[in-house]
């Protein structure tokens, strides 16, 4: 039964989850990195929050691990490439505190609008400043969304229903989308201008950083008010006092910050400022709905294979995984296929989904091939690593759907390029199919071949001469070799002829030598699926 690790403090109702589906756990929230490194090789699943940091000596500690699962959305605590390298799969739980930290966003900006958190510590210190504190009203105001994703389209809603107009910038939000969501899609320097509220809701990568960069706030209409509850490091925070101070920003409201905690930072000391310590996710709904998903998706992937919310890995349904598990397992044993009768020159693989793959989610189908292809020439490969290996060695990796267009419902096919060290470049071609739930072979080097995969298989190239199968099935019988089942193919009368044997243990390897020495045979070799 997998185990799994429950490293930061989940709800009661999260960890009776693990209980509940049969998975043993053990619940050891608080260890310190040596603590971690010295048990982690024990677990199938890590369920974490942001206290526990997964970092590259941590993972490596971790022969069993499969999955890691963060509650919440940020994944900063976790070293995503070296996870993906050890094949780990990483989630999150990007949609259980999406309300919170949109109305958090709200909230922030209706104080910055109104300046209460000074007023608040005026009134309080025995003043009565009520001529000082002159807010601004946000009917009819512009609300700038950087990024109009799952949050942001929240704060759109919420924000339209107190009567603003509201822009976004997200170079992936649809004309479609944007009607839908009833804001106006614009590039970011018509935002920057255009913009009296501008409120970020991006993950922070290479693109989004300083975003609000110094030129791109003295692009923005004076008396612009800003608000981050996304990531820190979106905002040049220095360049934000520095407008703040000689007037250009009007104010801003700050949850996350580019060093956190933030016991110190340069936006602290002015009262046109308000700071929130990371409270975006902060609520009890929050805290117990991504306790109770990360409880879920670790559970389900481990019992059923179903993959949620995965950062480096195409996500698969329950449901779903049930319909393409076979045509995932067809994929790796047609990626084996090749892979075992192919040397480390692989340098392409296309692979064409007819009919029924070609409906299903082929991102993990090629996955599943590229990882039964590199497992014979590679150690360490799996569905998670697999794209990322193929990269490194410059393999390049193509996919053709389309509809069914013979006698199978569907099909998939891979064309293994090899080029040898003069450039010259050689195939190997492979089909299968899903029949009654399970993976067959349909064809090898374009010539039609039926049958199903075995745990031991031996696989012949040869001319097509008379006595040739006779000749084979002596040596094997010879050997103590029984035959379970016997394929054959060929291109044409007299030209090659492809056999496939299924066997009941492993052919000794003095025989393959025997057998590829005869005259007529041109490749003879064991696979094992």
């Amino acid at each position: 039964m997998p185990k799994v690790l429950i490293a930061d403090k989940l709800s009661p109702a999260a960890v009776a989850i693990f209980k509940e589906r049969g998975l043993d756990f053990d619940n050891k929230p608080g260890m310190t990195k040596e603590e971690l490194i010295a048990c982690v090789d024990q677990y199938d699943g890590i369920a974490i929050r942001s206290a526990t940091k997964l970092t590259k000596d941590v993972l490596a500690a971790a022969k069993k691990l499969k999955v890691v699962a963060r509650a919440g959305i940020g994944v900063d605590n976790v070293d995503i490439p070296a996870a993906t390298a050890a094949g780990v799969i990483v989630m999150n739980t990007p949609f259980g505190n999406s309300i919170t930290t949109a109305e958090h966003a709200i909230s922030l900006m209706l104080a910055l609008a109104r300046e209460l958190p000074a007023a608040n510590t005026s009134t309080q210190a025995g003043k009565w400043e009520k001529n000082r504190f002159m807010g601004v009203e946000i009917t009819g105001k512009v609300l700038g969304l950087i990024g109009a994703g799952n949050i942001g389209s929240i704060v759109a809603d919420r924000a339209r229903g107190l009567k603003m107009r509201v822009i976004a910038y997200d170079p992936f939000l649809s004309p479609e989308r944007a009607v839908e969501l009833g804001v106006e899609k614009v590039e970011l320097n018509d935002l920057l201008a255009r913009a009296d509220f501008i409120t970020l809701h991006v993950p922070m990568t290479a693109e989004t950083k300083n975003i609000l960069s110094a030129d791109a706030i003295a692009k923005t209409k004076k008396g612009v008010r800003i608000i981050n509850c996304a990531r820190g490091g979106l905002i040049d925070e220095n360049a934000l006092r520095a407008a703040i101070d000689n007037g250009h920003v009007a104010g801003a409201a700050l949850d996350v910050f580019e060093t956190e905690p933030a016991k110190e930072n340069v936006l602290f000391g002015s009262d046109k400022v308000i700071a929130t310590p990371h409270l975006g996710a902060s609520t009890t709904e929050a805290q117990e709905n991504v306790a109770l998903q990360v409880a879920e998706q670790i559970s389900d992937y481990l019992l059923t294979g179903a993959v949620t919310n995965a950062l480096n890995m195409p996500s698969i349904s329950a449901a779903e995984a049930k319909q393409v598990r076979p045509w995932i397992e067809l994929a790796e044993k047609l990626g084996s296929f090749a892979g075992q009768l192919t040397g480390t020159s692989l340098t392409a693989v296309e692979i064409l989904y007819e009919g029924t793959p070609s409906a299903l989610n082929t991102r993990a189908l090629t996955q599943a091939a590229l990882a039964g292809l590199l497992t014979p020439i590679l150690t360490g490969v799996n569905m998670v690593n697999a794209p990322v290996v193929a990269k490194d060695r410059g393999i390049k990796v193509s996919e053709t759907r389309r509809d069914a267009e013979g006698i199978y419902e569907g099909f998939i096919k891979l064309v293994v390029t090899m080029t040898d060290a003069g450039g010259a470049t050689s195939t190997r071609r492979v089909a299968g199919t899903v029949a009654n739930g399970r993976p067959r072979l349909i064809q090898i080097k374009d010539i039609p071949m039926e049958c199903e995969f075995a745990p031991h298989m031996f696989y012949i190239v040869n001319e097509d001469k008379p006595g040739f199968i006779g000749k084979l099935g002596t040596m094997l019988g010879d050997a103590g070799v029984n035959i379970a089942n016997f394929t054959l193919g060929r291109s044409a009368p007299g030209q090659d002829a492809i056999c496939l044997v299924e066997v009941d243990g492993a052919v000794p390897d003095k025989v393959i030598e025997a057998v590829a020495k005869l005259p007529v045979v041109k490749h003879a070799k064991a696979l094992a699926f």
